[in-house]
């Protein structure tokens, strides 16, 4: 199977042992405490899960701007977007200051449980300076407009470096029993089905005709023997799909339009970050870590609004050190339906016009369910419809879809 990234075994966070869990548990009602952001919170989650393989927890400032500029932390690791547990400096009380350990605790879920510990390296504060560098290098733009920006500039300019052990999946594993899958636990479901490539999709939306059909292309390419669909369940931008809604539709299209045991549906606690091609980068890396062979990239993977080019997510790859990941990369083109052709295609392998297209995308799902407006069969499966239609009339009366 493909090795972990940039390590010879997979390195969870999570504390496996039962008696040393709730030992750790009890231990850390009596530390200082630290409420989360919801983006450190999903770090956690996916330090816990392995994902993040081979980092040991949270990292400094000086890993921040290193990898902000060259994508190297100071240790000389690769690695995109730098992973940190940030707060505003009024939040960090005195005792907090000088503990040597301190309790993580969970905002998205009631009574903000303790998810992880954390062993302080060090509280450091960030310039002003120093945080619009590293917000302009990593999202390309410091328009908080982006909802990656805002997010990143709202949750504090005071880093808390050091490793964590992770003793909760947070609400994931309770509210998605059937989905939520760590990186050993996907190796895991790869190795009992006997396949040796498998390609990973990546959704934060329901899957229209478009995706369904990438991921056939992609499969067939470069030969897998399974998908990987790999849904995003954390923390999305207001007006996206929610995750139960995406999966009731993403699992009813496996069961009727692909065959049996040529598709995994598994999903990760990860709060997007809408940050184009630095998370394509760290999308590859996790993917790696659990089991896939391939990560496909379409058009605007990871993006939002018009902040990066369509393909600007497929070509830093061409940026990166030669065989830093092991995982392969397929990249998609515009995928339509050609009204020639009579089906769905990319257009760098159509011969047709712009003309002869309708163009397929989530933004259109939406807008059209949005409207009341029925979803024709070149955008989604009937059944796929039916689901999201229902939805959407839920919302009739209300402020619209939540994110």
């Amino acid at each position: 199977m493909i090795p972990p990234y940039q390590s010879p075994a997979l390195q969870p966070r999570y504390v496996e042992d039962d008696a040393e869990r709730k030992a750790l548990l009890a231990a850390g009602e009596a530390l200082p405490t630290l409420h989360l952001t919801s983006g450190a919170a999903a770090n956690v989650v996916m330090l816990g899960g392995g994902y993040f393989t081979p980092l040991p927890g949270f990292m400094s400032v000086g890993d921040a701007l290193g990898i902000a500029e060259h994508m190297r932390t100071e240790a000389g690791l690769f690695w995109p977007i730098p992973i940190v547990n940030m707060t505003a400096e009024s939040r960090i009380p005195a005792e907090l200051r000088r503990a040597k350990r301190i309790a993580l605790r969970d905002p998205n879920q009631d009574g903000n449980p303790i998810i992880a510990l954390q062993d302080v390296a060090a509280i450091e504060k960030m310039t002003a300076e120093q945080m619009r560098a590293v917000t302009r290098q990593v999202f390309g733009t410091l328009d908080e407009k982006h909802p990656g920006v805002a997010g990143f500039l709202a949750a504090g300019d005071c880093v808390i470096s050091g490793p964590v052990r992770v003793l909760s999946h947070s609400y994931f594993r309770r509210e998605f029993a059937d989905t939520y899958r760590t990186a050993p636990e996907i190796r895991a479901l790869i190795a009992q089905r006997g396949w040796s490539k498998v390609v990973a999709f990546q959704t934060r939306n329901p899957m229209h005709r478009a995706h369904e059909e990438l991921c056939r292309m992609a499969q067939k390419a470069v030969g897998a023997d399974g998908i990987l669909i790999h849904m995003l369940l954390g923390k999305l931008k207001a007006g996206d799909i929610p995750a139960p809604v995406r999966e009731a539709a993403i699992r009813k299209m496996v069961e009727l339009y692909f065959p049996p045991n040529t598709v995994l549906i598994t999903g990760y606690g990860f709060d997007m970050m809408y940050a184009g091609p630095r998370e394509a980068l760290l999308h590859a890396i996790f993917r790696q870590n659990a089991g896939a062979t391939h990560l496909i990239l379409g058009r605007d993977h990871a993006g939002v609004g018009d902040f990066y080019g369509p393909f600007d997510a497929q070509a830093i790859f061409d940026t990166i050190p030669p065989g830093i990941l092991k995982i392969g990369i397929y990249r998609g083109d515009n995928t339509v339906w050609c009204h020639k052709c009579k089906r769905i295609t990319m257009v760098r392998d159509c011969p047709h016009r712009p003309e002869d297209y309708l163009q397929l995308s989530g933004t259109n799902v939406r807008a059209k369910l949005a409207k009341g407006e029925a979803l024709p069969a070149e955008f989604a499966r009937p059944e796929v419809a039916e689901i999201l239609s229902k939805y959407y009339q839920s919302l009739e009366g209300g402020s619209g879809p939540a994110g």
